[in-house]
């Protein structure tokens, strides 16, 4: 687990609108504030991904997504904190309540309540994260710092260090209304 003084200053890299790799559950992970369409810009780049797919926000509480999912039915509320925290991903209706940046071309976005220390630790100061997993598109995500490092080449603002966690694939991805696996 990194430092405080550590992850203090990884917030203060996401608040000044940069992209930071960190560890996850599975994989290493870049994020940036999801408000900041300039930094959502850079990480989409760095990736090659297009704006069209859409992107996961992540954090370590669901108390950070109570205002995308207060009027959800009481029983998919129920699903959701039975699964939280923890490595699933639930595409849930944003009702224009988040960017076309993260969306996509979704009336969906992507949520993810994470149980890693080093993401709760992060998004304690700096609230919902954008969340994609360090790899150019069409390339095996980085499960190591060397390989992230091989990736990015010193383009990126910030590295919040940590250990992966346990799992071996990254998180599924669950439409909680329909119940279709879109990633198993």
């Amino acid at each position: 687990m990194p430092s405080q003084f550590a992850v203090q200053r990884a917030a203060r890299v996401i608040e000044s609108g940069g992209v930071l790799a960190y560890p996850t559950e599975a994989v290493w992970g870049l994020g940036c504030d999801p408000w900041d369409a300039g930094a959502v810009q850079c990480l989409l780049a760095l990736k090659q991904r297009p704006l069209s797919k859409g992107l996961i926000l992540v954090s370590g509480t669901l108390e950070d997504f109570a205002w995308l999912l207060h009027d959800l039915p009481s029983a998919k509320l129920s699903e959701l904190r039975l699964s939280w925290p923890g490595p699933h991903t639930w595409l849930v209706p944003h009702q224009g309540r988040v960017p076309h940046w993260i969306s996509g071309e979704s009336e969906l976005v992507a949520l993810r309540v994470s149980a890693h220390p080093v993401i709760a630790a992060l998004t304690a100061f700096t609230g919902p994260l954008v969340s994609t997993s360090a790899n150019p598109s069409g390339k095996p995500a980085a499960r190591s710092r060397l390989r992230l490092e091989q990736y990015f080449h010193q383009q990126l603002d910030g590295i919040l260090p940590g250990a992966l966690g346990e799992a071996a694939n990254p998180s599924i991805i669950r439409d909680l209304i329909s119940g279709a696996v879109l990633r198993p």
